[in-house]
């Protein structure tokens, strides 16, 4: 039975920054929810860092999805009195489906 590779980190690299620096690395690496040395060496090797969302992002990510819902339910309301009305709010819910979109890149 063959052994699985571990990968142990034994080796160190250090680089000089400024207090800023430093700062904004440890944000970023909180936002990412990964550790300052992780969050640098995945921005070393070019790998894709992905913020986490904040409760806040969440919520307004949730209203946005409902905002949506509701365009499209009133828009199928409006269908046959009034085709004008109903081309608008389904603009508008393709605007806020664009948005959403936004949260995912």
């Amino acid at each position: 039975m063959a052994k699985a590779r571990v990968n142990i980190k034994s080796t160190f690299v250090k680089f000089r920054c400024t207090r800023f620096e430093k700062r904004l690395l440890q944000v970023k690496a909180k936002r990412a929810n990964l550790s300052l040395s992780s969050y640098c060496r995945m921005a070393a090797m070019d790998d894709k860092i992905i913020e986490r969302f904040t409760e806040e992002q969440i919520e307004v990510y949730k209203a946005l999805v409902q905002y949506h819902h509701h365009f499209k339910r009133i828009g199928n309301m409006f269908k046959k009195r009034d085709p004008k009305l109903t081309e608008e709010v389904y603009l508008l819910a393709d605007e806020i489906k664009d948005h959403l979109q936004n949260f995912k890149k």
